[in-house]
């Protein structure tokens, strides 16, 4: 059995667990739940004797962790699956874990065994993929066979037949007497793998009670109730006659109607007295999951906000409306296209003038045939003489035009 009393863990001027105390017995799996920064890890790492409590103990089997004889053979732990030397085989992890706890050699590939990995038990961890890591991972807690087991986070990155596999093993653990303490973020996991549940948030305790009776506690039922469609009379017949019983009516959005105050039979009698036929009469009662975000709603430290997206479409300050590197869109809808592709007189960076059309080019459009002016050209000022290339090094040969643009 775990038992923390008045558990208290400060780090400078941040309290990451207060006053926390509890118990996780043996013969059941116990879910350890609360929101990012609760104190989750900072607890299960006292529990290992990892970190020292400022304040109060926890105990396993009534002795601190580190006073335990043989602790790797009383208590096994996943706590961080990437913590393997990845120039490790699987087989060599667990071989240097049982050498040091004293663990029979034979013990490595039972372990291996049980959870999948005899096909890689030669390959190095480096090469693992997140699933195989949280397997060799468990196969480690499980080396010693302990009596006390510790998973934080154990379905981490396995696939559905390992999730419903980790869940097998869990309750197997348990039903064996063990002591089996996981902590998780899987509401749907640990509705179907928990007995018992410890929240925890902001580091105090919020919850410590059977997982039927959490979802009770922290859960309004209430039952659906459909009369047949087409029929607005018998809608409000019902409504009425639930109402004057003292029960509390709400519509839903599909046409129910959500009856609260009132026990199942009760609402059928009262249908049946006012001669109402009903098309659906269903009790309704929260997952785990809406019931612990009802109890941690005040707890959460990191709140997302929507998404206004509010200028993001705005062009910046001084630059065109459109999008382009030179203040055009390419290919846009009916914007024109003059020699190479690009809008006519559109002059590129390392160019005094706009770029000439590729060999082989048909003849320029708009008029203009290549190296003659339009026949009929309207007059207009003159323009500003073209930029002057950069002057070549003095130790440069002379360069054409073409050369020198070719430079650039």
């Amino acid at each position: 059995m775990i038992e923390a009393v008045g558990l208290t863990k400060r780090y400078g001027a941040k309290t990451a667990v207060y006053n926390l105390s509890f118990q996780v017995r043996p013969g059941a799996v116990t879910g350890f739940l609360g929101p990012n920064g609760s104190g989750k890890s900072t607890t299960m790492r006292m529990i290992l004797g990892l970190d020292e409590p400022t304040a109060g103990q926890v105990t396993v089997g009534g002795y601190p962790f580190r006073r335990l004889p043989n602790a790797p053979r009383q208590v096994g732990a996943l706590l961080d699956a990437k913590a393997v030397h990845g120039g490790r085989s699987a087989r060599q992890h667990l071989m240097c874990l049982a050498q040091l706890s004293g663990i029979p050699a034979r013990r490595v590939d039972e372990v291996l065994g049980v959870v999948g990995l005899q096909s890689v038990a030669g390959k190095r961890s480096k090469g693992f993929s997140l699933g195989m890591g949280q397997r060799l991972g468990i196969a480690a807690a499980l080396l010693g066979d302990p009596q006390v087991l510790l998973f934080d986070e154990p379905v981490n990155g396995l696939d559905p037949e390992g999730i419903l596999w980790v869940r097998n093993l869990m309750k197997q653990l348990a039903s064996e007497g063990r002591t089996v303490f996981v902590s998780s973020h899987l509401m749907s996991e640990m509705a179907l793998t928990a007995d018992h549940l410890i929240v925890i948030g902001r580091g105090q305790l919020l919850a410590d009670m059977s997982v039927r009776d959490f979802i009770s506690y922290n859960s309004a039922d209430f039952a659906r109730v459909r009369t047949p469609e087409g029929e607005p009379e018998q809608r409000e017949k019902l409504t009425s006659a639930l109402s004057e019983a003292g029960g509390q009516v709400l519509p839903e959005q599909d046409g129910a109607l959500r009856v609260t105050g009132l026990p199942l039979p009760r609402i059928s009698d009262l249908a049946h007295g006012a001669d109402v036929r009903l098309w659906e009469l269903s009790p309704h009662q929260a997952s785990l999951e809406e019931a612990y975000m009802r109890m941690t709603s005040g707890a959460v430290d990191y709140r997302s906000t929507a998404d206004q997206r509010a200028g993001l479409m705005e062009p910046a300050p001084g630059m065109p409306p459109q999008g382009g590197a030179y203040g055009y869109a390419p290919g846009a809808p009916g914007q024109p296209m003059g020699p190479g592709g690009f809008p006519p007189g559109t002059v590129l960076p390392g160019y005094a003038e706009p770029p000439a059309a590729p060999q082989g080019h048909a003849p320029a459009p708009y008029g203009q045939s290549q190296g003659h002016a339009p026949a009929a050209a309207p007059a207009a000022p003159p323009a500003a003489p073209p930029a002057a290339p950069a002057a070549p090094p003095a130790s440069a040969p002379d360069m054409t035009k073409r050369d020198s643009e070719d430079a650039r």
